[in-house]
Formats: C-alpha cells, structure tokens, sequence
C-alpha cells in the first residue's frame, strides 16, 4: 500500500464556537474547502467516510451527511473508534480504493459539543463513579498519575507540551484558544483532576474538517499538483478499562507504529515531525515513547532538551493541537501534516519530507497512526 493511496486536498472551518450550527452543517462547509482545495468536482467523490460525532451519536449518520452534500456514494458509512476513527477512516478508503471499490473518498468529521451537548466528556463511568470515575478526565488523570510516579517526572516536562502547543496555535487563524501561556503560568494553573492542571487538558470545541483520499494514479490524471503521498498507517486497540491493565505507562499505539513504519519502510529515525494526539499532555509522552521516538519514560527530558518548536529536533503540533488549535477529534492533526509535507503550512518546517500523525481514542483505548509523505 505504500504510497499508491494519497490525500488530494483538505478543508475545515473555524474552530471554537459555533452557535446555531449542527454537526452536517460544520462538515458541509469542510468538505466546500477541500474539494476546493484539491481542485476537483464535487461529483467525482464517490465513497463518503464519516466519524461518528461525539454529541448525537445517529443511525444512518453517513448518508445523512451525503444527503446534505447532495452525493450518492458508491460506498459511505460512519464509524466509532473514539478519537482514533478519522486516521482508521483515510485508511479504509486507501485500501477499497486499492480494491476498486470507488475511486474519490470524502473522509469527514463535524460536531458542536461545545454549545451543544458534551455529556459524552463528563458521563459517570460505571458503578465506580461513586468513587470518582467520573469524566474523561478521571481515567487519564489516574493514566498521568501512574506515568508521573513510575518515571518521577517532573510536571515541567508535562507543561512543555502545553506551552509550545499554545505558542503554536498564537498565530493561527482558525485556532480556538490564542491566549499566551508561560510555564510560570501552567504550573499557577489551579487543578482539573490532581494531577492534571487545567492546561494539561485539551480544548471542547466546535467544528469541522475534511480531507479527499484517492490513488496515486487518478491524482495524476487529474493532474494534482500537491497530492500528499499516504505511505504507511496502522491500529491497536486495547481491550481493557484503566483500572483494569497492567501497565498504564503503555499503549497499543506502540503496535500501531510498529505497523505504519513497516509499511512505510522507515524508522523513527527517519520521522522528521509529528502531529501528536494530546487531548492530554501524557497522552503527547507516552506516545513519543510508544512511536520510539523518545527513550522510555524520557518523552518529557526530550521535549526540553532536543525541543519540539517548530526549529526543535522534532516539530511537535504545528498548528496547536487539541491542546490549543481545536478539542476535535484528530483530523485537524492530518490537515496540519498533509500542510507540512506540502511545504504550505503556517509554520512552515525547514525539512518536512514527512509526518507521522497519531489519533487516540477513549482513555487510550484506540489508537491509529499515520505516515505521509511529500509530494513527489
């Protein structure tokens, strides 16, 4: 699979608030953007992929979705994977268009928990809610908890993820949160569930994007310019609820890139940057070291003294993240790689010849990896 799939082009709204809009109405202005962005016809798209949205889970949520985009796939659906269902989505487009199932894919995400519901953020879990098993944030903070004592970290090397990923999103655009943030004032901030401080957890926002899948062959045809090579991608998923593993300080992401990099025939060494999934700074860490490209238990020591700004050793979040640019699941993190590779990207990186993209779901529960290339 190696390079015969790409990604056209990308597309997305603002992110932050979106008051009077639905999930359908943020995907259809994304996936405006990205045909645009490709330079394609609407009609061509003949697959419509679509993450299920957190706020209103639906039956039937992707031909809704092609219904508003005014399209009838040849093959179309939602899938659930929690924050790693975007990555697994361009994945299942890359392999039936290698099967020649259809042609031009729409991968696609759209949701409103900010001014509508976010119940699915802060549910009780279970019968151990009594006992403070309440939200998502209790699961990683008991994740952050076993990292922090396992490795003696210091909560500087957690705030290092937080703070650069919000010098990134200063100057974007489309970011939600553009308010500055020192270490000095993410070690004042008070704590959401100890110990995690407020600005160890990532945003909930509104909004959209969309990214166009096709092979090698059609983008030539069609005579892309930019078409971003997808050369590896991969998945693991763990089984178990957090209380229930034996190692809290691992992940299945380390069997997703194990995966991705076999198929993409490169090391960790060879990764000249990362778009990482933070819904929370340990996630960033843990992630480092499950993808090899930090020394176990060591991810936050890297960050600080290799550097993970945009000049750093290893470009981390260009845009902001989940931490900064959008609380949406994960696609903005492939909008923000395919930009790199593509040498279009805000903060540009000197050497970006590719980037590797993680998504995440649940409590590290799902986990899908993606690997591009620049464009030949």
């Amino acid at each position: 699979m190696r390079g015969r799939a790409v990604i056209a082009g990308v597309g997305h709204t603002i992110y932050g608030k979106h008051p009077g809009r639905d999930r359908i109405d943020l995907i259809v202005e994304a996936a405006r953007n990205a045909v645009a962005d490709a330079g394609v016809e609407k009609g061509m798209i003949d697959g419509v992929l679509v993450k299920m949205a957190n706020s209103a889970p639906s039956i039937l949520y992707g031909q809704k979705v092609a219904e508003a985009l005014g399209l009838r796939p040849k093959v179309g659906g939602a899938l659930d994977q929690g924050g790693a269902a975007n990555i697994a989505l361009i994945s299942y487009a890359a392999m039936a268009i290698d099967a020649g199932l259809m042609e031009m894919a729409l991968v696609c995400y759209g949701d409103t928990p900010r001014t509508g519901s976010r119940a699915v953020y802060h549910r009780p879990r279970g019968d151990d809610a009594v006992y403070g098993w309440y939200s998502t944030a209790a699961g990683y903070a008991m994740i952050h908890q076993a990292y922090k004592q396992q490795y003696a970290t210091p909560d500087e090397h957690f705030g290092v993820v937080a703070v650069q990923c919000r010098t990134n999103a200063l100057d974007n655009p489309a970011a939600h949160l553009r308010v500055p943030l020192s270490m000095d004032d993410y070690l004042a901030g008070e704590f959401l569930v100890e110990p995690m401080r407020r600005d160890d957890c990532c945003l909930v926002s509104d909004g959209g994007a969309a990214v166009i899948v096709t092979s090698a062959r059609r983008a030539k045809e069609l005579g892309i310019a930019k078409a971003v090579p997808i050369l590896g991608f991969g998945q693991g998923q763990e089984s178990w609820d957090v209380h229930l593993r034996e190692d809290l300080t691992r992940s299945m992401a380390e069997t997703s890139a194990e995966t991705a990099y076999q198929m993409a025939g490169v090391r960790p060494s060879d990764i000249c940057l990362a778009q990482i999934y933070d819904c929370f700074t340990v996630t960033v860490l843990q992630t480092l070291e499950d993808y090899g490209l930090a020394p176990r238990g060591a991810g936050g020591a890297f960050a600080l003294d290799k550097g993970i700004s945009p000049e750093g050793a290893l470009p981390l979040n260009t845009s902001g993240g989940l931490l900064s640019e959008s609380g949406t699941p994960g696609l903005q993190l492939v909008i923000e790689g395919v930009r790199q590779v593509r040498g279009d990207a805000r903060l540009q990186v000197k050497s970006a010849d590719n980037c590797i993209v993680s998504n995440q779901g649940g409590s590290m529960h799902t986990h899908a990896t993606l690997i591009l290339g620049a464009p030949a």
